[in-house]
This record gives C-alpha cells, sequence and structure tokens, in this order.
C-alpha cells in the first residue's frame, strides 16, 4: 500500500528514467487519499490528478499543477471529486461542462461586444461618440441577440435588424448601426473570436444626402430673438455655436480654462481630446461672444464647465432644448405678424437643426468675401481646399484671418438682429416645414 505523500517528498519527487536513460513520466500515488496521484513528467514539471471509475469504466481527472495546488489543496479537490463519485456523478465530465460553458460564455455576443467598449469604443472615440455608440449598443444590438455566440450572427440577420431600424423612420440610426457593426465584427476578427465577419458585403440601408440648410437672415433674427427667451444655458449655447462656427458637442462640453478672455485677443483652444480631428483647435472670439462668456453665471462646485445646470457635468437634453428654441421663434414670428394684421395662425417655421447654425456661418463668412480655406480653418476642417504636399508643408494657423472673420461675421449677425440691414419685416407664412 503506498504510504502518504509529504510535502518534503513531493518537493523531492523526480521523473524516472528509462533503460536507455531517457526521462519519463511518472506518477506517485498518495496512500493519504486513496485516488489521488502526483504526476511529474519528463521536463520536471508536476501536477496532480485521481482516478476513478464512473458508468463502469476507468477515468481520470487533472486537478491543478504543482506548486499552485500544494498537497493539503490537492487532497481538499481530490476529496470534492471523489465524494462526487460517491454520489454516482463524474466530475470529470462535470468540469468539461463547466469549462465548456465558461468559454461560451466568453464569446457571448454581449461579452464581446462589452469588451469592445473597453477596449476600442472607450479608447478610440471622442467623448460623445462613446456615448452614442454605447447607446447604440444597449438599445438596438444587444436586445437583439443577446445569450447568442457570435459565430451564429449571420448575414441575413444583419440585414434585418438594419431593415427593421430603417422601416421605422430612422434611416440614419440604420446607417450608424451599420458602421458599429462593421467595425465590432473586424474587430472580433483581428481578436480571434470569429473568423468571418456577417456584416461583409452588407450595404447601408440608406443614402445620406449631405444638408445643404442654412439658415436666412430673418430666421437669424428669430432663433437669437428666441434664444433671450428660453431658459439658461441654451440661450447662450445657441447665440455661441451661431458666432463661432463649432461643433455642438464641442461648444456645449467646454470648461473655463479653455478660455482666454482678458486682453486684446480673446481667444478659446479647444483641446485635442474633444476636438473631432484630435488636433488643438484655435477659436477667436469676437467682441459679441465675448459678452456671452462674461455674462454666464458660474456654478458653484461646477468642474470648470461653461455651461451646466448640475455643476457637474456638462449641459444636455438638446432636443427638448431645440424644441423651446422652436416654439419661442414661432410666438415671436406670429407675433409680429398679428402685429402687421396678418393672420398669425397662417405662420409657419422651416425646419432647421442646431448644425445648421454652423454652416450658416461658415456660408455668412463666406459671403461677406472670408477666403474659403480661412472659414475652413475656422470650422477646423484638414480635408478642403489645402491637400496633399500643401497640407503637409502649410502649418500656418491663419489664427489673425480667423480672428477678421468670425469678427466680420459677428457684426454681420449683429445687423441682422437689430434690423438694420433693409427694414424689412419678417414675413413667414408662406414658409412651408422643411422634413
Amino acid at each position: 500500500m503506498a504510504k502518504p505523500l509529504t510535502v518534503k517528498a513531493v518537493d523531492a519527487a523526480k521523473h524516472g528514467t528509462n533503460k536507455d536513460g531517457e526521462a519519463i513520466r511518472v506518477e506517485y500515488p498518495d496512500g493519504g487519499l486513496p485516488g489521488l496521484y502526483l504526476v511529474v513528467q519528463p521536463s520536471g514539471s508536476k501536477s496532480w490528478a485521481i482516478r476513478y471509475r464512473a458508468g463502469g469504466k476507468p477515468r481520470k481527472m487533472t486537478i491543478g499543477p504543482y506548486p499552485v495546488f500544494g498537497l493539503a489543496a490537492a487532497r481538499e479537490a481530490a476529496g470534492k471529486a471523489l465524494r462526487a463519485v460517491s454520489e454516482g456523478r463524474d466530475p470529470g465530465h462535470e468540469k468539461k461542462l463547466t469549462k465548456a460553458a465558461q468559454a461560451n460564455d466568453l464569446t457571448r455576443i454581449e461579452a464581446v461586444l462589452d469588451d469592445f467598449v473597453s477596449r476600442h469604443v472607450e479608447v478610440k472615440n471622442r467623448p460623445s461618440s462613446i456615448k452614442e455608440n454605447k447607446r447604440l449598443i444597449e438599445v438596438e444590438i444587444k436586445p437583439k441577440w443577446k445569450g447568442r455566440q457570435m459565430e451564429t450572427i449571420t448575414r441575413r440577420e444583419i440585414i434585418t435588424l438594419l431593415d427593421e431600424i430603417a422601416d421605422r423612420g430612422a434611416p440614419i440610426i440604420a446607417n450608424r448601426v451599420h458602421a458599429l457593426l462593421r467595425k465590432f465584427f473586424n474587430w472580433a476578427i483581428e481578436r480571434d473570436v470569429i473568423q468571418a465577419s456577417p456584416v461583409a458585403n452588407v450595404k447601408a440601408p440608406a443614402a445620406e444626402v449631405a444638408r445643404d440648410r442654412v439658415l436666412s437672415h430673418d430666421e437669424i433674427r428669430l432663433v437669437w430673438l428666441a434664444a433671450d427667451k428660453v431658459d439658461w444655458p441654451f440661450g447662450p449655447l445657441v447665440k455661441l455655436l451661431l458666432l463661432t462656427g463649432q461643433r455642438r458637442d464641442e461648444v456645449a462640453s467646454a470648461s473655463w480654462d479653455e478660455f482666454t478672455l482678458d486682453g486684446p485677443a480673446p481667444l478659446w483652444v479647444i483641446p485635442k481630446e474633444r476636438a473631432k480631428n484630435n488636433q488643438a483647435h484655435s477659436v477667436p472670439l469676437s467682441k459679441s461672444a465675448v459678452e456671452i462668456l462674461q455674462a454666464l453665471p458660474r456654478i458653484k462646485g461646477a468642474e470648470s464647465f461653461i455651461l451646466t445646470t448640475t455643476g457637474k457635468s456638462p449641459v444636455s437634453g438638446f432636443s427638448r432644448a431645440k424644441d423651446g428654441i422652436d416654439a419661442a421663434m414661432l410666438a415671436i414670428a406670429r407675433q409680429e405678424a398679428a402685429e402687421r394684421g396678418e393672420d398669425p395662425e397662417k405662420v409657419n417655421l422651416p425646419e432647421w437643426r442646431l448644425h445648421d447654425l454652423r454652416r450658416t456661418a461658415a456660408s455668412g463668412m463666406a459671403a461677406l468675401g472670408q477666403p474659403v480655406h480661412v472659414v475652413e480653418a475656422v470650422l477646423n476642417h484638414r480635408s478642403g481646399t489645402i491637400k496633399g504636399v500643401a497640407a503637409v508643408y502649410n502649418r500656418h494657423d491663419y489664427l489673425e484671418e480667423k480672428r477678421r472673420a468670425l469678427a466680420a461675421w459677428a457684426s454681420k449677425v449683429a445687423e441682422i438682429v437689430t434690423g438694420e440691414l433693409s427694414g424689412a419685416v419678417v414675413r413667414l407664412d408662406t414658409a412651408k416645414k422643411r422634413s
């Protein structure tokens, strides 16, 4: 009968040798727990295993390596396994099933999506893109295929999902989901999670037409007057969007440490971490923009955000705020119509978006004779008139040119708002809503 193994004996155990002097595998039975063996490989590595019978057949199950499993730990694990055998179970088979289930958990789509978010989305994207991609994953993708293995998602299912989103009246969202899924499955291929992408050769479900909406002078005036009537901080936000021509999220998430308001050359520097093209962007500030910024209240305890209602995060809720601006614009336009003796109920306003303010500012500067490359510099565009070799060697930031362009535009907006252009009244009663 084998003697009980000791810690000293386990440490001293060596592989065996055959008649030719070659190292061979050896098993040392533990008399302290029959069925438990210390296995020493020809390389000298050691591990624990148990031998037992299940279903009338001999079985073997590896417990784990030594010294990760010491003698006491190996006996404890072996004891649990052998108790399972006494209950008529097969611990080796159960272990295989558990490992397979764990492997399956790792390749379920929701687990891989979570990994994709932490390793790619949160690392490669801007804060606004991170937020939107997370929303699309949680709202559009996970509920559709939760619990499914990655390799079971088919091309037909991708197409069906995109069609369903587009058919409910959200073709642009369908396009965004298409782009996100394509990136996700390609990332999964790179991580060796799957071998092929079901999004391959699947086209975006909707053709996107670039918007060309530019607000008229009448609409600019109404937007400005409406901004004076809506609750803070959305009124100042809209005015700054119009005056600076910058992106909504860049303005909404701006912090006080990005601004230099004192001195002869006020400046706003958007750090590269928040700029869309990952390059820091200098925005000269007109007198009107400075006055708006200086009038903003500073929320106690705020983490330096210029536009915040909580003091802990930048302003949000843009859709509802835009509805408030629209309502105020319509009220002003109808009041003016009534004062002219016209039927205010016949006054309607064309549809517009906050991003149209950026396009309006760009078009306005161009109309004032500002060079195209200067307007593009104001917008922080890098793919416009200066391309190729010229883009490599032209590192001039056009700061003074941008300052002149934005100052001219601010003056134009002031003229529009005060009605000093032509004295014409606003007549929007024949305007049709845009889809």
